[in-house]
C-alpha cells in the first residue's frame, strides 16, 4: 500500500509519488484529482509523458489564466525527462503557481535523482509506491484493501486470495472489490475457494501444502495443473522449500502458544496452527530428505536438468513420502 508523508495535504503545490508499483502510482494520482475536483468541479487535468513535456511546456501549462482555473498537472516517468525539461521543472518547484497541483511520478532510482532531490528539498508531499515483490507485502496489501472497505476477512482468506491471484496488485484489488460486493459478513477461506477454485488449485502453495501433508496424488495433480496454467517452476520449488522449512522450524521449536511461536519463528499465528496439522508423521530424517529433494528440484528447474517437470514430480513424491515417514519403521 502507498505510504504517505506526514505532510499529507492532497492539494499541496507538489506531490511526489515514488516507486514502480503502477497501481499505487495511479491511486496517488487519482487521490489528488478527486480532491481537486471536490474543491473545483471544473479542474483541468493534464496527464503527460516525458515526450509530451518539452522545454517550455510546463511554463505554458502553469501560466496565469483569465479564468483562474484550478489545474492538476501529472508528469509520469519523471526520471525520463530531458535535462532541459528537468531544469524547467526544478525552477518551477522553487515558485509553484497558485491553484495548480503538480504530481511527479518518479521510479525512485538513480536516474533523474536531481529532480527527485529538488522536489524533496522544497517539501513536496511524498507518497511511497514501492514494488511489492515479497508475498508478505502482498498479504499486507490485501488485508489493507479489506480494512479500507470496512469489511472483515480472515487471515486464511487473505492468504488464499494471494495464493490464488498471485503478484498482480490490480487483480488482487479487483478480487477484494468483487468479494466485498458479492458476499455479506466475514469473508473466509471457503468463500475465496468458491470464487477462485481453478486458480487456487493451480497455486504453487497448494502443491506444497498437499505434498507436506503426504497427499502425493493430489499434490501431483495440483502440480500438473499449475504447470499447465503457466505457474513458473521456480515458484513451485520456492513454495515447496517454504513448506518443508516451516515443518522443520516448528518441529524443533519448544511448545507454546501460537502467538509466542509466531514471534519466535517469524510466522503468522494462523500458519502455526496449519503447520502443526501438517507436521504429523514427519521426522527429522524426513525433513532432511525433503530438503535435499527440494534442492535437487531447484537445480533441475534452473538449468541443471533436461526435464524441469520431472524434477518437480520427483521432489513432490519424495516430500509426500517423507511426510509419512513416522511410524513406517
Amino acid at each position: 500500500m502507498a505510504r504517505k508523508s506526514a505532510h499529507d495535504d492532497l492539494l499541496s503545490p507538489v506531490t511526489l509519488a515514488v516507486g514502480q508499483e503502477e497501481l499505487l502510482l495511479d491511486r496517488a494520482v487519482r487521490e489528488v484529482v478527486v480532491a481537486a475536483r471536490a474543491a473545483d468541479a471544473d479542474t483541468d487535468v493534464r496527464d503527460l509523458t516525458p515526450e509530451q513535456l518539452q522545454p517550455g511546456t510546463l511554463a505554458e501549462l502553469t501560466s496565469p489564466s483569465l479564468f483562474a482555473e484550478r489545474k492538476v498537472v501529472v508528469v509520469r516517468n519523471a526520471q525520463d525527462l530531458s535535462a532541459d525539461t528537468i531544469k524547467d521543472v526544478t525552477a518551477y518547484l522553487a515558485a509553484p503557481a497558485e491553484e495548480i497541483t503538480l504530481v511527479l511520478l518518479h521510479a525512485g532510482q538513480a536516474k533523474g535523482k536531481k529532480l527527485l532531490d529538488a522536489a524533496r528539498k522544497v517539501g513536496a508531499r511524498e507518497v511511497a509506491c514501492p514494488k511489492m515483490t515479497k508475498p508478505a507485502d502482498r498479504l499486507a496489501f490485501v488485508r489493507q484493501e479489506f480494512r479500507a472497505t470496512g469489511r472483515s476477512a480472515t487471515p486464511e482468506a487473505c492468504q488464499a486470495l494471494v495464493d490464488a491471484i498471485g503478484s498482480d496488485l490490480r487483480e488482487l484489488a479487483a478480487a477484494v472489490s468483487q468479494l466485498v460486493a458479492d458476499v455479506e459478513g466475514t469473508i473466509d477461506e471457503a468463500v475465496v475457494g468458491r470464487y477462485y477454485t481453478g486458480r487456487a488449485e493451480a497455486s504453487s502453495f497448494t502443491v506444497a501444502d498437499r505434498a507436506v501433508e503426504g497427499r502425493a496424488a493430489e499434490a501431483l495433480e495440483a502440480l500438473r495443473w499449475s504447470l499447465a496454467t503457466g505457474v513458473a517452476p521456480v515458484l513451485i520449488t520456492s513454495a515447496l522449500a517454504q513448506g518443508v522449512r516451516a515443518i522443520g522450524k516448528l518441529s524443533s521449536a519448544r511448545g507454546g502458544r501460537p502467538a509466542d511461536l509466531a514471534r519466535e519463528l517469524g510466522m503468522p499465528p494462523w500458519k502455526i496452527d496449519r503447520v502443526r496439522q501438517q507436521m504429523r508423521g514427519w521426522t527429522p530424517d524426513g525433513v532432511a530428505l525433503a530438503l535435499r529433494a527440494v534442492a535437487e528440484a531447484d537445480a533441475g528447474v534452473k538449468g541443471g536438468g533436461d526435464d524441469p517437470e520431472y524434477a518437480l514430480e520427483k521432489a513432490v513424491v519424495t516430500i509426500a513420502r517423507a511426510a509419512r515417514s513416522r511410524g513406517r519403521g
